[in-house]
């Protein structure tokens, strides 16, 4: 019989270490997460991409990479990320042009459907725009530059980082709420804006604060309005557009978050949550945000869900009032 009792001793210890095996590699022990980055390296997004990921690191104690999968406006990374695992190891930073204004753009080209290919996981930041000048221009605040405007329709000239930014959207409201024409002119990148812009190349740039910001304390290009409800304390100069009464209640904001594939399972998502709110809400990332001109996101992954969609609704009407498309 104790040949027999050995055997079976052996067959349940080999069970029970199989059954031990899962919790041993449980996410996020198997191996580094994935945080795709879908610009360029040394960006707005990617500069916060990559302290965000230092940080979850430390928190998750599991390396956390970044990968930059630039193109399309950001959609060939966003793609990317919705075609991967939905096992915990490939996160997406999502900013709002890939996520909720491209398909709207150009739906034959961006497949995914972000409401339903990507599980939200936490809202990362929002940061505001600036509407700047060049140096040269004849006007040096908002009603001046909209009296031009008015004055010569189409003459005056605008440029973003592309069609169907959220830069343009920005702009394009404006211009709806003012009621003047203004030329858009779409640009690769915010470099060569600034550029241009200071070298009085183009009238008018939308550019993300953190973009805007240096020039205009240098006193290179005017700084006209900031999109968001009030002011903000790096450029407490410039008036938000709020504060003029044909912009009463204007808030428009460029936004960051933190997605992973759909199905992804909800204990991953929940404990991302917790921990990307953890580090944000840290004194040395809070501060490091507000140095790039962005405040701080948090709340739950259901909040980041129900803001994609009512920005999406938002943007829906003014692509369609617009008729922006590539």
């Amino acid at each position: 019989m104790l040949k027999p009792l050995a055997l079976l001793l052996t067959a349940v210890a080999a069970m029970v270490v199989a059954g031990a095996a899962p919790a041993q590699t449980a996410w996020p022990a198997a191996k580094p997460i994935t945080l795709i980055v879908p610009f360029g390296a040394g960006g707005s997004v990617d500069v916060t991409a990559r302290l965000v990921a230092q940080k979850l690191g430390e928190r998750l104690k599991q390396s956390v990479v970044v990968e930059n999968v630039a193109g399309a406006g950001g959609a060939i990374g966003v793609a990317k990320a919705v075609a991967a695992a939905p096992d915990g190891y490939t996160l997406v930073m999502g900013a709002d042009s890939p996520v909720a204004i491209a398909r709207l753009i150009n739906p034959a080209a961006v497949r995914y459907d972000a409401l339903k290919d990507l599980a939200p996981v936490g809202l990362v930041n929002t940061a505001p725009m600036v509407l700047v000048a060049r140096p040269g221009l004849p006007a040096n605040n908002l009603a001046e530059v909209l009296k031009l405007a008015r004055a010569q329709p189409g003459k005056l000239s605008y440029a973003t980082s592309g069609v169907g930014t959220v830069l343009q959207l920005a702009m394009e409201t404006v211009k709806d709420q003012a009621k003047v024409y203004i030329t858009h002119v779409p640009y690769r990148g915010g470099a060569q804006i600034a550029t241009d812009v200071i070298g009085n190349q183009v009238d008018l740039a939308m550019l993300i604060s953190i973009s805007a910001t240096p020039h205009i304390l240098n006193k290179k290009m005017k700084g006209i309005a900031v999109t968001s409800g009030k002011r903000l304390p790096t450029l407490p100069g410039v008036p938000a557009l709020a504060e003029s009464p044909e912009f009463k209640g204007f808030d428009f904001v460029s936004w960051t978050g933190l997605f992973a594939p759909a199905q992804t399972p909800a204990a991953v998502i929940e404990r991302l949550n917790h921990e990307l709110n953890e580090v944000l809400k840290s004194d040395e990332v809070h501060a490091k945000m507000l140095e790039q001109g962005a405040l701080s996101g948090s709340g739950s992954a259901a909040e980041l869900g129900r803001f994609v969609q009512r920005e999406q609704a938002r943007y829906a009407r003014i692509v369609q009032a617009a008729n922006i498309k590539e």
